[in-house]
């Protein structure tokens, strides 16, 4: 039998999740599935949740887009010599993380090297390739470039501070609060602007007089709106969520008169058009962890029977860095 979270309609993680035994899963053609050791709660995880996320699997599904864990089975198509690997990856929806096992796609699986343990490889996936192909596929991040971060203490925003920072590039991190302007001040940012005080606009132009080359922007809402004043010539936006719930409604007369671009980014679909990308930025990923570029921020580590109540904390933005939950 399986056990873990499903929900079988659309609410609030805490409202709608329940803690189920469900029939065992087994793989389909060129899936595995995998014991579970670690997975990273992510915001798409409270999309999903609430039926706002861009893909609606079939119900009761279970959550959790951010694996890692142990190959247990294979299906057809499947070399048996995968049985045993520890892998990292997104799992097929409905069957996802918060679970004991999960299904993924083989070929959406990436071998976990053994100096990096389960709970940073489980945020090594859909956060940091977010983070990646955002700044180095999207805005073509070079050294030297000022980036901005709209949401820099969160999973995504965390990784894309660590990531521009080894790139060479200037940071300037924006966040809401004193723990969460400290947190990001820690991850290396070079300028931290707390949004809840501090006029944001006002203080992206007095450190960077020019303007921001590039905006990393995962909350949309006003947090956009202020990209649009303090962008550079020639800067990039880049859109990869809107955590704030707003969704921006771009004037391309302003990107036309300021000469901006504006970039969105699904990083999923890099999956089925150009999964080269993928395998270049998830092996880019893990050297730079184990060299020490990057250290993800996980700042709580839970057991299963915390995640409802984790998610919630989540889509109320009161978390920085990352949760994992780790199975035992």
């Amino acid at each position: 039998m399986r056990f873990g979270w499903r929900f079988h309609e659309y609410g609030e993680p805490g409202e709608v999740l329940r803690f189920e035994q469900s029939p065992d899963i087994h793989p389909g053609s060129n899936e595995i599935r995998v014991r579970v050791a670690a997975t990273s709660l992510n915001f798409a995880d409270v999309l999903l949740c609430r039926g706002r996320y861009q893909h609606k699997p079939d119900l009761p599904c279970t959550p959790g887009l951010e694996v890692c864990g142990i190959v247990e089975q294979v299906g057809e198509g499947v070399d048996p010599a995968a049985l045993g690997s520890r892998v990292v990856g997104q799992p097929v929806l409905p069957y996802g993380g918060f679970a004991d096992h999960a299904l993924l796609r083989h070929e959406q699986a990436y071998p976990v090297p053994t100096n990096i343990d389960d709970a940073t490889a489980a945020t090594l996936h859909l956060t940091y390739l977010t983070a990646w192909l955002g700044l180095h596929r999207r805005a073509g991040m070079r050294a030297g470039d000022v980036v901005v971060v709209t949401a820099a203490a969160g999973g995504v925003g965390s990784a894309a501070v660590q990531i521009a920072r080894a790139a060479g590039a200037t940071v300037v991190g924006i966040a809401s609060g004193a723990a969460k302007t400290a947190a990001v001040a820690r991850l290396g940012a070079d300028h931290v602007i707390d949004r809840a005080t501090d006029d944001v606009v006002a203080s992206v132009r007095a450190f960077a007089p020019d303007g921001a080359d590039i905006v990393f922007d995962s909350v949309g809402g006003e947090a956009y709106e202020w990209a649009t004043k303090y962008i550079a010539f020639e800067g990039r936006i880049i859109v990869v969520g809107f955590a704030s719930g707003a969704i921006p409604q771009p004037r391309l007369n302003h990107s036309f008169v300021k000469n901006y671009t504006i970039a969105g980014l699904h990083w999923t679909l890099y999956l089925r058009h150009r999964p080269e990308l993928i395998d270049l930025a998830q092996k880019s990923l893990f050297e730079m962890t184990a060299s020490g570029l990057l250290d993800p921020m996980i700042t709580t580590r839970i057991a299963p029977r915390e995640i409802p109540m984790a998610l919630d904390t989540l889509a109320q933005g009161r978390t920085h860095g990352k949760i994992v939950v780790e199975w035992r």
